[in-house]
């Protein structure tokens, strides 16, 4: 932990960029005289000089070790030290969590069972921070990989959406799945300021199989009269689709048409969306198992699908942590769910190129309960890796005795992880180059695939300890 102080020290010189929009880049008279007259002046300002690249790579090194990635957000915030930084206390019910130590690790086997089985495939990172303590907020910063109250925080990109962009030329024919699917996380963040082509494609799973499917993707009227209704409203619209005058949002909606069209009538998509009782059963029967379920189904036929987000809800718990409905049922859905989704993955053959990240936006506070037998916000948390040459098996970072702080970090930065790390660690294995700058912002002032680079160095790179012995 030697470097945390150096690196708070930088974020006080250096915080995270919160300008006000007007604080932007602008042209003087002088300058906007000797960038050009009139429209074609004002439309080169802020642009990138020509021969500069829209795309700038940073030439950061990656382990290129994951295909695919399923990131699973625990909406609300759970507790690390009920869970997965556990620590025994007064207030731990000792008959319910059955703890236990498995290859060093101190684990709640009667919360989590089936996980417990699956330890040596788990890698369990203890050091993180968040940089707050706001639901809205940090749920918003796991999912884009930055302060959403920054520069360009209003319009960044899911983490989905840049591997959906980066993976778009790995396309081959006949791929018609979305490159980025949610599950049960009808509030994900978009593609921001890129265009809609590599949105998030959100679907709800069922909790039962009678309504299963995706839904939509048959018409009443047969396939031979909607393909001659088809082929009509492209043959009328053919002038505007070759000329199109508006912008690219009328290209994004065509597009959208398109990709919505590759979906009906689809025998491998019905396929893969459609469930079945005996397996929907062995997930558990939930709307996370069930998503886990399609995530399995959805990557197994390799249409195309190569980000894949599930959220479950519930962890806010201020109350009542350990009464039946809330943490033991929450974390029994979770056990289902998950332990289910690494079996299938292994026996596609697809977990070895699979990353699995599993996070809340912030943990609770360790310690006693509170006197409504609950636990409230605090600034440490964990995360689960596994999949994708992942060691597993093992912890990353280590904390007090109470969960308090972070007494090992367990990472050559030898400081706190962030959620920007995570997000560079995701990059690298789906071999991204984490160190690129994209110029086609609003502002055109470059976005960063992990933001703040310093003088200093880069603040934020990979956790590569989850790949070494």
């Amino acid at each position: 932990m030697r470097n945390e102080k150096k690196f708070l020290k930088s974020f006080l010189r250096n915080p995270h960029s919160t300008q006000p929009f007007f604080e932007r880049p602008y042209l003087s008279r002088r300058a906007f005289f000797q960038a050009g007259t009139g429209v074609a002046g004002m439309f080169l300002a802020g642009r990138p000089a020509l021969g500069q690249d829209v795309v700038k790579r940073g030439g950061a090194a990656t382990n290129g070790k994951a295909k695919n990635v399923v990131f699973i957000l625990l909406a609300g915030a759970p507790s690390h030290v009920d869970t997965f930084d556990f620590k025994e206390g007064p207030d731990t019910p000792l008959a319910l969590t059955k703890p236990e130590t498995i290859g060093g690790i101190r684990f709640p086997v009667g919360l989590m069972p089936k996980l417990a089985t699956n330890i040596p495939d788990l890698a369990i990172v203890r050091s993180i921070q968040p940089w707050a303590l706001q639901h809205q907020l940090c749920q918003t910063w796991v999912q884009i990989g930055r302060s959403p109250a920054g520069v360009l925080g209003d319009v960044a990109p899911n983490i989905g959406t840049i591997v959906a962009i980066e993976k778009e030329a790995e396309r081959k024919a006949g791929q018609v799945f979305p490159t980025f699917l949610c599950l049960n996380s009808d509030g994900a963040i978009g593609s921001g300021f890129l265009s809609a082509d590599f949105a998030p494609f959100k679907i709800t799973a069922p909790a039962n199989t009678a309504a299963s499917g995706l839904p939509d993707t048959t018409n009443v009227d047969g396939q031979t009269r909607f393909d001659a209704k088809w082929n009509l409203l492209m043959s009328l619209d053919k002038p505007l689709r070759n000329a199109n005058p508006y912008s690219r949002e009328m290209q994004d909606y065509d597009n959208f048409y398109q990709n919505g069209r590759g979906l009906m009538f689809n025998t491998q998509v019905n396929n893969a969306f459609r469930l079945t009782a005996t397996d929907a059963a062995r997930y558990g029967g939930t709307s996370f198992g069930n998503s886990c379920l399609t995530a399995a189904n959805v990557l197994a036929a390799q249409g195309g699908t190569r980000y894949v987000q599930i959220t479950i809800g519930g962890w806010d718990n201020h109350q009542n942590i350990y009464a039946n409905n809330v943490l033991p049922a929450n974390l029994k859905t979770v056990d289902d769910g998950l332990s289910a989704l690494i079996a299938d993955l292994k026996k596609s053959g697809l977990f070895n190129e699979t990353l699995i990240v599993m996070m809340g936006e912030f943990g609770r506070t360790p310690g006693r309960l509170t006197a409504t037998a609950g636990r409230d916000h605090y600034a440490q948390q964990f995360a689960v890796f596994a999949g994708a040459g992942i060691r597993g098996g093992r912890t990353i970072g280590s904390t007090d005795g109470q969960g308090m702080e972070t007494v090992d970090s367990g990472w050559s930065r030898q400081r706190n992880i962030r959620m920007e790390d995570v997000e560079a660690t995701i990059y690298s294995a789906m071999g991204i180059d984490w160190g690129t700058v994209r110029y086609d912002d609003p502002f055109k002032r470059g976005f960063y695939y992990v933001p703040e680079p310093r003088s200093d160095g880069d603040a934020y790179a990979p956790i590569e300890e989850l790949w070494k012995a």
